[in-house]
């Protein structure tokens, strides 16, 4: 017999529910026969009938059939595709009942992945917006073909069905207007366009960013194939018809993955970078470079930072991860050297200009911090601090295992998952104590948590 047959819960089975808590994907969550079950726009508190979507050996996803008791927190989603988008997991829920339950969604984890005794510790209650739409700086929309008319937006959850997005409402409106000109322009010129089912077409992906606080848009046209079509037709109706895009780049990228952007950039038309301004901050950003798409939050995030790494001038100090510099250079000043990497040569190239600019020693390096951290050490020299803001698969074992080594007075860690933030604070917890975590809510309306986490090494 196999293990589902096992399962107490049947296939299409419909039964009352109450949502307990918000799962780490924005998800509802309660327990029928013992068994957890995931339900999509449930919230807390919530009586609903759920009808069984899949079930597996170890839990259920289920969806609404009827909201029996609907919770005081619910509210109705003012995006038009908010149901089939996926973008967006918690616009259902209002914006404090958000930021409560994002706090929440960090305890879980730690629960489950560490031995720390949760109420020891300090987590404190998540930064927030005051108006939580339209901050996204940057949009990466996928672009198909429907009724022979060019789309652009997100594949729907659970599928590779393309889902038109023609006004985000968490996106800067200007990347929304640029989005529907470019649009246009590939139906236009009848531009080949990527079918990912045939493995055949030309441009996968429009990517468009804005600096908010100069102005600058860049234009990023993804294709399949080396050469963009009609390339130079494109880059004039842009700059015809949006006179305020400053750079416009094709970028290849002929692999069957997830990612978005090929290893290859050729510049159309302007400088290969725009800038964005952080405070009283400069920051060079070419297209693949990493940087935080929320500036509004972005600040209030790194002034976390600053706070946490408790800087008096004479600290030696790693930024792992660097991208762009973002987070070292604005916390530069406090610091007697800053030192980064990133295994993205163009990101150090920005990092570089962008130190150069505010005139912060700094070096940066391409590479891994496993690769570099021992060989400063060899060299002599020694952080005080080290900060990591990693992907959302958590810092490298090898880096853990370095810092281990290294043993930098205080480990400040910045995180957009916190399960692997519990994984990897678990591992660090020998050697380091956890002073505070400090979510901070960098994308309203979606279950992102993001948050500065203060690790300080035991006996100093």
């Amino acid at each position: 017999m196999k293990q589902e047959d096992k399962a107490k819960i049947k296939a299409k089975q419909t039964f009352p529910l109450t949502i307990k808590r918000i799962g780490i994907n924005g998800e509802g969550v309660g327990y029928f026969k013992r068994q957890v079950v995931f339900v999509p726009g449930a919230l807390p508190g919530e009586e609903v009938v759920v009808e069984a979507v899949k079930v597996h050996p170890k839990f259920t996803e289920g969806r609404i059939k009827k909201i029996r008791k609907k919770s005081e927190h619910r509210t109705v989603p003012p995006c038009s595709v908010y149901d089939q988008c996926g973008g967006c997991q918690l616009q259902h829920m209002t914006y404090s009942e958000q930021l409560r339950a994002k706090r929440d969604i960090l305890i879980q984890a730690l629960e489950r992945y560490t031995k720390v005794a949760i109420d020891t510790l300090d987590i404190r209650p998540a930064i927030g917006m005051e108006e939580p739409w339209f901050y996204r700086n940057k949009s990466q929309f996928q672009v198909g073909k429907q009724d022979g008319m060019v789309i652009a937006g997100l594949y729907s959850m659970n599928s590779h069905k393309l889902i038109d997005i023609p006004n985000c409402i968490v996106q800067q409106p200007v990347l929304n207007d640029v989005l529907k000109q470019v649009k246009q322009i590939l139906q236009d010129f009848n531009i080949s366009i990527y079918d990912e089912k045939k493995n055949k077409g030309a441009v996968k992906t429009v990517v468009v960013r804005v600096g908010v606080a100069t102005g600058d848009v860049q234009v990023v046209i993804v294709t399949a194939v080396n050469e963009l079509p009609k390339k130079e037709l494109i880059t004039q109706e842009i700059q015809k018809r949006l006179p305020h895009v400053k750079s416009i780049i094709h970028n290849i990228n002929p692999k069957k993955t997830s990612l978005i952007f090929g290893e290859k950039s050729v510049p159309l038309a302007g400088p290969e970078a725009i800038e964005e301004r952080l405070g009283n901050r400069r920051y060079t950003l070419s297209a693949r470079a990493f940087f935080q798409l929320n500036p509004e939050q972005t600040a209030k995030l790194y002034d976390e930072v600053k706070r946490a790494a408790q800087l008096t001038g004479s600290e030696k100090v790693v930024d792992a991860y660097c991208g762009s510099g973002t987070i070292g250079l604005w916390i530069g000043e406090g610091a007697a050297e800053i030192r980064g990497m990133d295994v993205i040569p163009e990101s150090i190239k920005d990092a570089r200009e962008n130190a150069k600019a505010l005139k912060i020693k700094a070096v940066y390096e391409v590479g891994t911090a496993e690769q570099w951290l021992p060989a400063w050490l060899k060299a002599g020299w020694k952080p005080d601090v080290v900060i990591v803001d990693p992907p959302r698969t958590g810092c490298d074992q090898k880096l853990l295992d370095t810092v281990k080594k290294v043993k930098p007075k205080r480990f400040v860690y910045v995180s957009c998952n916190p399960s692997t933030l519990a994984k990897d604070i678990h591992q660090l917890s020998r050697l380091y104590k956890i002073e505070y975590i400090q979510p901070v809510d960098m994308f309203p309306q979606t279950a992102h948590v993001e948050s500065v986490t203060l690790l300080t090494l035991k006996g100093e």
